[in-house]
């Protein structure tokens, strides 16, 4: 007897410039290993967020998703299969490698090897907050409570590199416990939201060093790290323009001298941005818990200030927490200030040398590594953001020889290095911005400033 069976549909394909044209909110496609999926709906309920895909949208996305994603979501994706593929599908031979590489990596165990950092660190975090307050309770001394201000400082570096760790991979045995220690690192011990940090960090690798993309690089009116600024470019990532106007310029032009200062209160920004998410109407997981923890904060912190015994300790306090703090803030931006940068949106079918391009790495004695908190190796944590931060040092002779072999920079430097590169770019913008002020009305601060040469 001879059974019928159903024939096999038979896959469709669709050039590039097809995949291209579905690249809207409500209308997003990618390509994954040359198969095409529709993700216009899960967009809106993407864990990084919406704009990471709607920036990549209409675009192979094949290293991207296999940097930021494990191999279970392979299982979930199949969900938006359209059942079609891409035509004449290639692959660079920088792609193939990065891929070989990542492929190895994964055999070796390196994404699941995390130690037992985290706990050790906690630990140490946890003495050093204690003592904080025990400086605070129980010592008359004004040197003592300044000191103590400095640890709570060094308690905020710490803290945030867990809060770091835990939004790129999960640190602890189980999500739930993961996003615990997400609310106690990021909101309850520093008072910055982590769901502000994932949307905000999502965006900077994804766009790294997009000067209209990447958030990290877009801090008008204090910094500027390219003069394409001074045409007032409008930010994707906040929808807004950025006015380069006369005090934003009288700002930049000074940029060089005023870093270091501003990054002692940078911190400042991160605690209104984190009210700015919460407080809007954009759609924000766990919203009632970033609260609950953001209002722990606001109450054992100005509880502990309170204690001291007049303004005086107090203002010095808070100004010895922020500045040693602002050590991190610097760290933040050694990486990228002073590396290429490029204007447009990001594109997928380049990562490797997007990342490659827009980092920067800081050689220094493994013993150091607590001092970096894995920032030190930064073009090895772009293309792998999933890698525990305790493995990228096992792997930067690897990333190293594969720049080198693709002719691509692997740029290393010392933190002092560093410094002064970064230090240059703010200088030469500066230069420029000072030349365009001749022609624009100047406000009075610029008068008052320069009124006698």
């Amino acid at each position: 007897m001879v059974t019928q069976t159903e024939p096999l549909l038979k896959p469709t394909y669709i050039s590039l410039q097809e995949l291209q044209k579905h690249n809207t909110r409500g209308d997003a496609w990618i390509s994954i290993d040359g198969k095409i999926y529709d993700v216009s709906k899960w967009a809106n309920h993407h864990p990084g967020g919406e704009l990471p895909l709607l920036n990549l949208a209409g675009q192979d996305v094949t290293d991207a998703f296999l940097a930021f994603h494990p191999p279970s979501a392979y299982k979930h994706l199949q969900n938006f299969a359209t059942g079609s593929y891409l035509r004449d599908y290639v692959v660079s031979d920088v792609s193939r490698d990065y891929r070989a590489l990542f492929s190895e990596l994964t055999k070796l165990g390196l994404f699941e090897e995390k130690g037992h950092g985290v706990l050790v660190l906690l630990s140490i975090i946890s003495v050093m907050f204690f003592v904080s307050v025990y400086g605070v309770l129980f010592c008359e001394s004004a040197l003592v409570h300044v000191l103590s201000g400095g640890l709570m400082g060094l308690l905020w570096i710490q803290s945030g590199w867990i809060g770091h760790d835990s939004g790129h991979y999960q640190v602890m045995v189980n999500r739930k416990w993961n996003q615990f220690m997400q609310i106690l690192s990021g909101n309850v011990l520093a008072g910055i939201s982590i769901e502000w940090w994932k949307w905000n960090h999502n965006a900077h690798h994804l766009a790294c060093n997009s000067l209209d993309f990447d958030p990290d690089l877009q801090h008008l009116p204090f910094f500027v790290v390219s003069s394409k600024f001074f045409t007032s470019l409008t930010s994707c990532f906040y929808g807004r323009k950025m006015n380069f106007d006369s005090f934003a310029r009288f700002l930049v032009s000074y940029q060089h001298w005023s870093y270091y200062p501003v990054m002692c209160f940078a911190r400042l920004n991160l605690f209104a941005q984190s009210f700015f998410l919460l407080f809007s109407n954009r759609k924000v997981p766990n919203r009632k818990m970033e609260l609950l923890g953001l209002a722990l904060f606001w109450i054992w912190y100005p509880l502990l200030v309170s204690c001291l015994p007049n303004w005086g300790e107090r203002v010095l306090f808070v100004l010895a927490s922020f500045c040693v703090t602002g050590i991190q803030h610097v760290q933040f931006t050694l990486n990228h200030f002073s590396a290429s940068v490029y204007v447009g949106p990001p594109t997928a079918h380049d990562w490797f040398e997007k990342q490659a391009h827009g980092t920067l790495d800081v050689k220094c004695s493994s013993w150091m590594d607590w001092f970096h908190g894995g920032l030190q190796f930064q073009i090895e944590h772009h293309l792998f953001p999933r890698l525990p931060r305790c493995n990228l040092r096992k792997i930067s002779p690897l990333v190293k020889d594969l720049c080198k072999k693709h002719n691509l920079p692997y740029n290393c430097v010392s933190f002092w290095k560093a410094n002064v590169l970064t230090i240059q770019t703010l200088r030469n913008a500066a230069l420029q911005a000072r030349d365009l002020t001749k022609p624009v009305p100047r406000n009075l601060v610029w008068e008052a400033v320069n009124t006698h040469g």
